[in-house]
């Protein structure tokens, strides 16, 4: 027997290409929030001459990601956010290791290894050196506009194991929030510490299964909790850098409509599989819990819907 769904699943849509290309093509100021993770620099091969994270610099890395973050601020509304997650890495000459631009993993080919095995002239970096990545992004954002309004720690709970002797092994990744203006909606209501709370910006996540065919999926909670408190029902998310599609599958989970662009076909392919899963999951819920369930349900997001447009406010700066 076919059932409906409980409501009408938000359209996740799916772009093909270059994020610096497609974004032009996006309405201005019709985006709510942007949850994303670019490729972190010198550190995997996703199989595409126009690919970011393969520049010779890191420098140009960091130019490239301000060029792809100028497209979102022109497609977010005045009281959006974006919430980044990008990786760090060491300057290195020579050698591999399992973190960083000369890390050994599957997907990292010789050509990349080669080309990042000599300390970058830039920075003042010498070898050994922590880039500061995340940092040198947040920083190159903020000197472009984008008004930087948090830094929260990711404690990973099953990190990477690392061989080294002489520094603690990493575990932690950064996530920053933006915000395009000093008004902004943030909803510091939808996730909670365990006590009641305001959340604190150290979130400790993961593991979770397996990354969906994508070699650096992010968990599944740090994108609810970025939609969460960055959108409301209804509202549209964008991930620039779409991967294995996690920021869609979760948005549409959240009943937001999701952007996606990807500019590796292949990965298409994991988010359609992905966001099928999600429906075939909703249509078997609603054949467990029955028509009049599904209309009550249905009644109290439609009014969740209206309270949600009509209250919501933005935040002020503090």
């Amino acid at each position: 027997m076919q059932t409906e769904p409980l409501f009408p699943l938000p359209e996740v849509r799916v772009l093909i290409g270059d994020s610096r290309e497609l974004l032009a093509n996006l309405p201005a100021e019709s985006i709510q929030c942007c949850v994303t993770s670019p490729p972190y620099w010198g550190l995997r091969d996703y199989e595409h001459p126009a690919q970011i994270g393969a520049e010779p610099s890191p420098e140009q890395y960091v130019a490239n990601l301000v060029e792809v973050f100028r497209g979102v601020w022109r497609a977010l509304r005045k009281d959006g956010t974006l919430w980044l997650n990008i990786g760090d890495g060491y300057a290195r000459n020579g050698g591999t290791g399992n973190h960083g631009p000369n890390a050994v993993v599957g997907n990292t080919r010789k050509l990349i290894q080669r080309r990042n095995c000599k300390v970058p002239n830039c920075w003042g970096l010498k070898d050994r050196d922590l880039m500061g990545l995340p940092w040198r992004v947040a920083f190159a954002l903020q000197a472009d506009g984008w008004i930087l309004r948090s830094k929260i720690t990711w404690v990973k709970r099953a990190a990477m194991p690392e061989s080294v002797k002489n520094r603690p092994t990493n575990a932690t990744e950064e996530i920053f929030l933006f915000a395009k203006s000093p008004k902004y909606y943030y909803d510091s209501s939808a996730v909670r510490e365990s006590t009641g709370a305001n959340l604190r910006n150290f979130w400790m996540l993961g593991p979770e299964g397996n990354g969906k065919g994508h070699p650096a999926a992010f968990p599944r909670e740090l994108a609810r909790r970025c939609i969460l408190l960055g959108s409301r029902v209804g509202d549209t998310v964008l991930d620039p850098f779409a991967g294995s599609g996690t920021t869609g599958e979760v948005a549409q989970k959240l009943g937001r409509p999701a952007i996606l662009i990807e500019l590796n076909p292949q990965y298409s392919q994991i988010i359609e599989r992905r966001i099928s899963h999600v429906i075939r999951e909703e249509r078997r819920s609603c054949a467990e819990i029955g028509r009049p369930a599904r209309q009550r349900f249905s009644g109290r997001l439609a009014r969740y819907r209206r309270r949600a447009t009509v209250a919501a406010q933005p935040a002020p700066l503090q």
